[in-house]
């Protein structure tokens, strides 16, 4: 298994390649989870000067078997960046295999990694009409991924699809924490319907559940913000 190292709107120097080489132990990682199929490194810079002391961003994301672990970090430099991430991902790996070992024998139920972003299926154009007012005043339409949208409507920047496993409300908080999100999208095992748990305050979180039901047309408190 190789490291990629990749930057996002900047070059990343060999020197640096190198040294995200010898910061990332591959032989205590593996250790650590002998199932690692790939870690990827991503480096981007912020340009706004005003965020000069967190201007160097690194993310790290471990792919294996298992869930998926993501770290990131930003720093005045990307080298201090990294080592704060590597810590965060040193840590989370850590506490995936000791629960592991502490629940050796028992049945895990593992999960590919969610979208960082629910997409909505709403077609909207700047002055917020639908596709189908719209059509009236032909306004020009344009296709964004999935979406058909009307003149300056929503952009959808980044559009994922993952194939998931039923989970408990237990794993899918457990998860959560290993990607280090504020919200985790989940199956859920007993219910089979799509739920969201998300982290309200201190440690305190809050669990969603959608109900499929024929008969509603418009459920407009599945739309709401998570804060509540």
């Amino acid at each position: 298994m190789d490291i990629v190292v990749k930057g996002r709107k900047t070059e990343v120097p060999e020197r640096f390649r190198k040294h995200v080489a010898d910061k990332l132990n591959l032989e205590k990682i593996q250790k650590l989870d002998g199932k690692v199929i790939s870690l990827d490194v991503e480096v981007s810079k912020e340009p706004n000067p005003r965020q000069a002391d967190r201007c160097d961003r690194v993310e790290i994301t471990l792919r294996s078997r298992g869930p998926v672990i993501r770290a990131e970090a930003a720093a005045s430099d990307p080298y201090a960046a990294l080592d704060l991430a590597a810590e965060k991902l040193g840590a989370r790996l850590r506490k995936q295999h000791d629960k592991r070992f502490s629940r050796r024998g028992a049945r895990r139920i593992s999960a590919a990694e969610v979208p960082d972003h629910v997409p909505g299926a709403a077609t909207l154009n700047g002055s917020g009409q639908t596709a189908t007012e719209a059509a009236a005043g032909q306004v020009p339409t344009k296709k964004v991924g999935s979406l058909e949208v009307q003149g300056d409507g929503p952009l959808v920047v980044r559009e994922k699809t993952h194939v998931a496993s039923p989970m408990t409300l237990d794993q899918a908080l457990y998860e959560m924490e290993l990607v280090g999100h504020d919200f985790y999208l989940f199956v859920d095992s007993e219910t089979k319907e799509p739920s969201v748990v998300y982290r309200r305050h201190a440690y305190d979180y809050g669990v969603i559940h959608l109900r499929t039901d024929t008969m509603v047309t418009h459920a407009p408190e599945a739309g709401g913000t998570l804060g509540g």
